[in-house]
């Protein structure tokens, strides 16, 4: 064990609170500013920032401004069901601003546990592997509950999630094929939490796997990675989900407007041919706090926004501003987090902060 390992005395039957599961109403913006030394001529860019619908979250509304006003503004669905906007804008500047407004409803529900430990990593492994559990038909038949192409590429490595001997050896250790399935998910999230550091500055795109290994420390893109080479190392079909986290400022103080961030985790394939998410950042399984926003491989199949400019300049500078706003309680831009245990409070003490 790493002198920075810390040992496993976590609890493999975690018991969620069920204020983190209920239906919430959100309001997510999200506003990115390049500011640039010398006229930008043209920009090309593609913004990956409108949310998708799935099972636990409901998309009412959803607008994407681009300032100078594109000449050219589509929106595609790509190979994974993400939607993304492709734009051009042509209009001389040295100001980009590309803001996103969603309004949604989430409401995520536990796994099942008990379910998920039918099953050790090693049968799910092969379930998922040949279809995933069987469902007998009225004529006599069956049918597959997984799309094994889906799987494929989900289990397969990836750009910024290389399948070393590194990698191998440390899945082995959270994931030994005999360990129940659930279990194992929990132990997964739980080990990375325990083992990496939160460290802000200490990654880059050109950190790998290894690396990450090595330096025990990185944030949840790295974190995100690792447990996606996890899974896959040990035949089940992990993916990248990247969006954003609801979090709270400390007791007795507002919010900071703008302070939010986008956020990854994880999802693992169950021989169900669904998917439990899961988040070795902030060390527990996703839940209604959770806003999706896509899915891919890895972060270059998901990243919020990327392009190409035009300009004699060199330099540039970015911003970017988050809010992440449950709608149905006062907005904690403007009223201080109620105190935790404050005698006589009819609001939930706050919980703790999560890592965006």
């Amino acid at each position: 064990m790493s002198p920075k390992q810390k040992s496993a005395t976590y609890d493999l039957h975690p018991t969620p609170n069920p204020d983190h599961h209920t239906r919430r109403p959100y309001e997510v913006t999200h506003a990115t500013e390049y500011r640039y030394e010398e006229y930008v001529t043209d920009s090309f860019g593609r913004a990956m920032l409108a949310p998708r619908e799935t099972a636990c979250q409901r998309v009412l509304e959803h607008t994407v401004e681009i300032t100078p006003e594109p000449h050219v503004l589509s929106e595609h669905v790509d190979h994974f069901g993400n939607f993304s906007h492709f734009y051009q804008v042509r209009t001389p500047h040295t100001t980009l601003r590309v803001v996103k407004r969603s309004l949604l409803e989430i409401q995520c529900p536990p796994p099942d546990l008990d379910r998920l430990n039918r099953w050790t990593v090693a049968q799910a492994a092969e379930l998922i592997a040949t279809g995933g559990r069987r469902d007998e038909l009225a004529g006599g038949g069956t049918t597959p509950s997984i799309d094994l192409v889906e799987a494929a590429q989900y289990v397969l490595p990836s750009q910024l999630v290389d399948l070393t001997d590194e990698v191998e050896q440390y899945a082995l250790t959270i994931l030994p094929p005999e360990r129940p399935f659930g279990e194992a998910l929990v132990a997964l999230y739980s080990q990375i939490y325990r083992d990496f550091t939160y460290a802000k500055g200490t990654t880059s795109v050109k950190t790998t796997l290894p690396d990450l290994l090595a330096q025990r420390e990185g944030v949840c893109q790295d974190f995100a990675h690792l447990a996606v080479g996890c899974l896959r190392a040990v035949g089940i079909p992990g993916r990248y989900v990247s969006g954003y986290i609801e979090t709270m400022p400390p007791p007795g103080q507002v919010k900071l407007a703008g302070s939010d961030a986008t956020h990854a985790w994880v999802g693992a394939m169950t021989p169900d041919g669904d998917w439990v998410d899961l988040d070795p950042t902030n060390d527990h399984f996703a839940d209604s706090r959770y806003v999706v926003t896509g899915w891919g491989r890895d972060f270059r199949d998901v990243s919020p926004l990327k392009g190409v400019i035009f300009s004699e300049g060199k330099g540039s500078e970015l911003k970017v501003a988050v809010d992440v706003i449950r709608q149905d309680r006062p907005d904690p831009r403007q009223h201080p987090a109620p105190m935790r245990d404050q005698p006589g409070s009819t609001t939930p003490a706050t919980p703790p902060d999560e890592r965006p």
